[in-house]
């Protein structure tokens, strides 16, 4: 029985599951947690993360810098292991402890292109093996023709000439590494590709033709992709659906027009907001819509990712859904990029986006931290330290700093005063 079972293991299924709509489920990630480190100093990367990829589209994941896009990337491909939640390739269970047939099946099927192509290329290796080593480990070619025909097809593909193949990585630059592993992960023929920010390092005349090429493969080959990027004015054209991904969190889930036309999240319409505007003029008076994490109450009810229909998810608590919810279905598209023609309106929107700073951080208006602070606390040290402390509670930081400051000048000559007179009073016993 147990050999029954490590065998019905080693082979992934031809189709993975269908879902209620028919659409054939290729990436299944549930409930996905993802920690770094141990005890007091570990780190939660991903937190709760559940979507499903579905065989033949393009999922973008999108969030800023150390939003938890790459390490979900990674723990697709294996390489971050899960603290909690599974990951389902085909209804297969992929996380964790797999038998090594099965870990075989996956690695011939999910291909990664690596954002740093630096560091992902053997430098000690030709171009010419680094590409064909997937086809060695699989043997997938019928003989070394065979195999030098398609390695040369594909390293035109992907904007290089034959005569690459004799060199090392180091020689060329960082765009035309970038192509390498594009060539190197592409060549396997893979059914998915975790692809994170494939095109962020190379010149605009070259974006255009690598996401062509991923688009050929797509249409030809009925390739999938997770595509993890960071500039949404690349991913709204790519991409079928969008999921974003705020501090581990993934906040909203839809398809990539009806995100853009209902950005529901305030997170999400501050990253479309951030997208910059081809005329000059109309950057210069744009004005952006600043996210301001601290509108969620979350003290009461935990939030999770729910579905209000035109299949899209939100992440909130049950007040925030159904006001998600009340939008969506008034279907009047959301306004989410402001300009102002105007000089005078503009400056007027500054002052107010200024304020708005101000108050994301928390610092009141009338925390100056005026020098007045400094001169009291020189001559009245310990009713400027009490001053600090209270400017310090209430997080007045500006004036908390100058009533220390103050009262750490003032206790000091004080200090200095007592032990002078001290001195003298010794000097005149003596």
């Amino acid at each position: 029985m147990k050999n029954s079972e490590n065998t019905t293991n080693k082979i992934l299924p031809e189709h993975g599951p269908i879902d209620e709509n028919g659409r054939e489920v290729l990436l299944s990630l549930k409930n996905v947690d993802i920690t770094f480190g141990k005890g007091d100093t570990a780190v939660r990367a991903v937190k709760n993360a559940s979507f499903d990829i579905y065989k033949g589209e393009t999922f973008s994941l999108v969030g800023e810098s150390g939003s938890g896009k790459t390490t979900i990337g990674r723990a697709v491909i294996r390489v971050n292991p899960l603290a909690a939640g599974d990951i389902y390739y085909k209804g297969v269970k992929i996380s964790g402890k797999i038998s090594k047939a099965l870990d075989r099946e996956v690695i011939r099927n999910i291909q990664m292109i690596f954002q740093d192509p630096a560091a992902s290329l053997n430098e000690r290796a030709t171009v010419d093996y680094i590409i064909s080593e997937g086809l060695y480990n699989f043997k997938l070619f019928e003989n070394e023709a065979d195999r030098v025909a398609k390695v040369e097809e594909m390293i035109k593909n992907v904007g290089l000439l034959p005569e690459h193949l004799t060199r090392y990585p180091h020689e060329f630059s960082g765009g035309q590494r970038q192509r390498i592993g594009v060539a190197r992960a592409m060549i396997m023929e893979p059914e998915l590709v975790v692809a994170d920010e494939p095109i962020s390092a190379l010149d605009v005349s070259i974006r255009a033709q690598i996401l062509n090429l991923l688009n050929k493969f797509q249409k030809e080959k009925g390739t999938t992709y997770l595509f993890i990027a960071h500039d949404l004015s690349i991913v709204r054209f790519i991409s079928d659906r969008i999921g974003v991904i705020y501090k581990g969190n993934i906040v909203e889930i839809a398809e990539a027009e009806e995100l853009f036309a209902y950005p529901l999240h305030p997170y999400t319409r501050s990253l479309i907001s951030a997208i910059p505007l081809p005329d000059p003029q109309l950057e210069k008076h744009k004005v952006l819509f600043t996210y301001d994490p601290s509108v969620h109450d979350y003290s009461k009810e935990e939030p999770k990712l729910v579905d209000i229909g035109h299949n899209h998810f939100i992440f909130g608590n049950s007040e925030e859904i159904a006001q998600y919810k009340a939008t969506r279905d008034a279907n009047i598209p959301l306004k989410t990029i402001t300009v102002y023609k105007d000089e005078s309106k503009h400056q007027e929107a500054k002052k107010e986006e200024i304020i708005i700073s101000e108050e994301i951080i928390n610092a009141p208006v009338k925390d100056t931290g005026s020098m007045w602070f400094i001169v009291l606390g020189i001559f009245l040290p310990i009713i400027m330290a009490i001053a600090a402390l209270i400017y310090r509670k209430k997080n007045y930081i500006r004036n908390y700093k100058a009533c220390k400051k103050g009262a750490i000048i003032g206790f000091a000559i004080l200090g200095i005063m007592v032990l002078l007179f001290g001195l003298l009073i010794i000097l005149a016993i003596i």
